[in-house]
């Protein structure tokens, strides 16, 4: 059972509202919006813990918000046009005042980004009674001469959109990486992710003014 904080979910369909209005009209919303938040707790509830001072809890918490919604609209909303819906969402500009400011292209923007993931991981290694459960990171410097490697053989999120039925929904909070990685100025290319049955998802990040990475 993860901790319950309703601050992503409140803060998040504060905003989200008005994209799902403008897609599924005001009654689905409000409806939607009615339920969710009992069923964004009760999948918190369901939740491996890993850690609510986890620095990956973040990625539980946000991506809840939306598959929490999804499961409330009873089918009303289907996820290609919710894929529009989040991603019109990822890109508004509360959004992007949240996220931007940091461009890998600078290499000491570049470093701290290296160094947060890998503080991610240490924090996982520090932490054993929770490792098991969280992502693990496995980098790799040599894969790629540009950019930055590295990928996961386990996620929470996958699996527990296994378990209680939100796999055909996931993807969509898959598709947030390649929104984020924009928002440093940067470019994710990416071949697989568990979440469409892949054995890794895997993160190669690589800044947005190197043309032909290698």
């Amino acid at each position: 059972m993860m901790k319950y904080t309703g601050k992503y979910y409140m803060l998040f369909t504060i905003f989200l509202k008005k994209y799902l209005k403008e897609q599924y009209g005001k009654d689905v919303t409000k409806s939607t919006l009615k339920k969710a938040p009992a069923i964004y707790r009760d999948m918190l509830d369901k939740c491996d813990d890993i850690g609510s001072d986890n620095p990956m809890a973040g990625n539980i918490y946000m991506c809840f918000v939306f598959l929490a919604v999804w499961k409330a609209a009873d089918g009303a909303i289907d996820p290609e046009s919710y894929r529009t819906v989040v991603n019109k969402f990822m890109r508004s500009g509360i959004v992007s005042k949240f996220m931007g400011g940091k461009d890998i292209n600078n290499p000491d923007d570049f470093k701290k980004m290296k160094d947060k993931f890998h503080a991610m991981q240490d924090w996982a290694d520090a932490h054993p009674e929770y490792k098991e459960k969280t992502w693990d990171f496995n980098f790799d410097d040599k894969k790629h001469r540009d950019g930055s490697y590295y990928h996961f053989t386990r996620c929470p999120l996958n699996n527990f959109a296994r378990e209680y039925g939100f796999l055909e929904v996931l993807p969509i909070c898959c598709d947030i990486d390649y929104i984020t990685t924009e928002y440093s100025h940067g470019v994710l290319y990416r071949d697989y992710t568990l979440a469409s049955g892949g054995d890794i998802c895997d993160y190669w990040i690589v800044p947005d003014k190197v043309e032909n990475p290698e």
